[in-house]
């Protein structure tokens, strides 16, 4: 399985009042845990975090807490060199470059997701407090993408502007944008089971998709570079982001799963069938785009490889929301798998365990 473990999908629940009054001295705004909801529940404050319901995602955020760190902190001296000289191919650079230009704008549309399309309906304040850390690690990202194209003197019109230019990064991009349309309507709401459908569309859309699918092939050509010890700056932010992304991934999964527990209804076949037909689409888009960055094979790399490799991982996180797998595909990239192994963090942060402050609190 391509993620950093399993977390637990539905969380524990703990039950009792947090102890405290409100300024009248009236007790009648105390809550027990047990009345908190993921979604739909006015009655509960969600400015009270205490006491934890869903303890999972107060985890997912210490996680998060203890990944901190920042793209200016990695050197980009090697990358520099080697970018200015002519040791890179073309094919090379345009892996580089495809990659920079999807990532640069695929961040910011997750951050732009969760601030006007998720938190507004999110009536949890521990699953808040994850979406405010995750919110600021997708700033973090877009920011590292503005510091490689900026350390690189790319163009950065060029890199920023694929979305607009480039079919197979616009096709992804669409794809995801739609799923944020209705939600972000001002009349929208997830009190109707149709309302609940179209937000776990978009949660899935988001986290299962983009973050799980679509974000996999980039993460295996550029990681490709590290392990031949090129690039090694812009790998070693690759290695950050995917570190995060996973984390991001497992809340996500683990929100789809409670609001499904919660609201059994909206979770039908019909619904189930409407998600793997999504997820078959996806694997098309990805497909698609590695077929543009790969028109050559390079790095031991092949377009071919990468539909197998999408369809694998798009089995796994089947899996993780309870829906058939398609596939039964292997995985053509068996290294990606310590690569994202949190169990080996001394060669994940390699270059600068010594630095890296938060990494020997995780616990898995």
């Amino acid at each position: 399985m391509l993620d950093f473990g399993e977390m637990d999908g539905a969380g524990s629940s703990s039950t009792g009042s947090n102890g405290n009054e409100d300024s009248n001295g009236s007790a009648d705004q105390r809550f027990v845990a047990a009345e908190k909801r993921l979604i739909n529940n006015s009655k509960v404050d969600v400015n009270q975090l205490m006491p934890l319901k869903y303890k999972w995602a107060w985890e997912h955020y210490l996680n998060g807490c203890a990944n901190n760190w920042l793209p200016t902190e990695v050197p980009m001296s090697k990358d520099i060199d080697l970018w200015k000289s002519n040791t890179l191919s073309d094919d090379e650079r345009r892996v580089i470059m495809r990659n920079l230009g999807f990532f640069s704008t695929a961040e910011s549309l997750v951050g732009n997701n969760i601030i006007l399309a998720i938190f507004k309906h999110v009536t949890n304040a521990e699953c808040r407090q994850y979406l405010l850390r995750q919110a600021f690690e997708e700033a973090v990202h877009t920011h590292t993408f503005h510091y490689i194209v900026e350390s690189l003197s790319l163009d950065q019109g060029e890199v920023f502007n694929m979305y607009n230019e480039v079919n197979s990064i616009h096709g992804k991009d669409e794809f995801e944008m739609k799923l944020t349309e209705d939600v972000c309507r001002d009349d929208f709401s997830t009190e109707t089971t149709e309302g609940t459908q179209k937000f776990l569309e978009n949660l899935i859309g988001f986290y299962v998709i983009m973050e799980g699918i679509f974000f996999y092939s980039g993460f295996v050509m550029m990681l490709s570079f590290l392990r031949q010890n090129r690039m090694t700056g812009v790998g070693e932010q690759f290695q950050y982001i995917l570190r995060d992304e996973t984390i991001h991934l497992n809340f996500g999964i683990d929100l789809i799963n409670g609001i499904k527990a919660e609201n059994p209804n909206a979770w039908s076949e019909s619904f189930q069938a409407k998600i793997v037909d999504l997820i078959r689409q996806a694997v098309e888009l990805e497909y698609q785009y590695a077929e543009d960055c790969l028109p050559r094979g390079i790095l031991g790399l092949s377009a071919p490889m990468f539909r197998e490799y999408v369809q694998h991982i798009a089995d796994r996180r089947l899996e993780r929301i309870g829906l058939p797998t398609q596939y039964g595909s292997k995985n053509p990239f068996p290294w990606m798998s310590e690569t994202i192994d949190l169990g080996k963090e001394k060669n994940f942060f390699e270059t600068r365990v010594t630095e890296y402050q938060g990494a020997g609190s995780l616990s898995w």
